[in-house]
């Protein structure tokens, strides 16, 4: 089975620990981005997968490569071009002081390329599965075209599509939101969100439901998934549900709805060292789990927990296996060393 992820990796700047932006002396430099980082939980679990990007051809473009290389991701197709790599600066939060995040992403190489840069017959060739997410053409209408055209050759050629919606604020509106991804989900088979996306691009309201306060109803989700699926037709619905009570707890757990059944994970009391990356996690493991025919329960407890353990890693990727995954997934979270 093959994969193919398509989206943009950024060059990620944090103070370090818990500093905030203006304690910092130095910051430390790593690389991560949505589809990069479904990229790496995927080959962490054996699958075949390459991710497909624009990067500038000079050397911290070529960093970015190597980075995913080390993680058995395949970059042979990435188009290499522009002036600069996307950069983001995180600040993380602890108690009740919220993480922070500031982009310095604009006229990166992949938000000023074309449809002419991307060959999809020859990406696509012997390709299972694509993934991207709505924050790729939200970088601009010029790459919401190469994500359209991509949909389309995919549909074309039988691929499975999944799309994690991820509205991003400081990237688009939600007017803008609607109207690109509206066009997209017409191809999307699996699409995955959170409490909030499908409210703000879409308009679709969970009820009963507080994600500030931590309050969430579960039919209000159930519905959720009813009418995403009767709007766009996908064939399943992930919602990741996260309570959240601080920066650093949260409850964590999610919803599968597919063939009018819906499906609830465990729920997870999770101390959090590092959040950016858990829902990108929470999409690799799903793709995982879809891709070995895990039954509906299955594959939403191996995606929950794979979300789980990426909260305890530093940086954006999920550096777990197959193996750590499954031993949570069925029941042992008690964190004993393992001898």
């Amino acid at each position: 089975m093959k994969v193919i992820t398509f989206g943009e990796i950024m060059l990620r700047l944090a103070p370090h620990g818990y500093y905030r932006f203006t304690q910092a002396q130095s910051f430390e430099a790593t690389y991560g981005g949505g589809e990069a980082n479904v990229a790496v939980s995927l080959a962490n679990y054996g699958i075949d997968v390459a991710f497909v990007t624009k990067l500038p051809s000079h050397k911290i473009g070529e960093c970015a490569i190597q980075d995913l290389r080390k993680y058995g991701v395949d970059t042979s197709l990435i188009i290499r071009g522009g002036e600069r790599i996307g950069i983001y600066f995180l600040e993380k939060g602890a108690s009740q002081r919220a993480s922070q995040v500031i982009y310095d992403r604009a006229h990166s190489a992949i938000a000023e390329a074309t449809t002419a840069d991307f060959d999809w017959d020859h990406i696509f060739k012997d390709v299972d599965w694509f993934h991207f997410t709505g924050i790729t053409p939200a970088l601009g209408s010029n790459v919401a075209d190469i994500c359209l055209e991509a949909c389309k050759k995919a549909k074309e050629k039988g691929i499975t599509i999944s799309c994690d919606l991820n509205f991003r604020k400081k990237l688009w509106t939600s007017k803008e939101a609607e109207h690109t991804m509206s066009q997209l989900m017409e191809y999307i088979d699996i699409c995955i969100a959170n409490e909030e996306d499908a409210e703000k691009v879409f308009g679709i309201v969970a009820q009963d439901t507080d994600i500030t306060a931590g309050s969430l109803n579960h039919n209000g989700y159930i519905q959720v998934a009813k009418q995403i699926v009767e709007r766009f037709g996908c064939k399943a619905v992930a919602i990741t549900l996260r309570e959240s009570i601080s920066a650093t707890q949260n409850d964590w757990s999610a919803m599968l709805y597919t063939d009018n059944q819906a499906y609830f994970s465990k729920k997870y009391a999770m101390h959090i060292v590092d959040r950016v990356g858990g829902g990108d996690s929470f999409g690799g493991g799903l793709i995982y789990a879809m891709l070995q025919k895990y039954s509906p329960q299955d594959s939403i407890e191996f995606a929950v927990a794979a979300s789980c353990l990426k909260h305890s890693i530093e940086g954006d990727y999920n550096r777990v296996s197959v193996e750590e995954v499954e031993t949570l997934a069925h029941g042992d979270g008690s964190g004993r060393v393992q001898r």
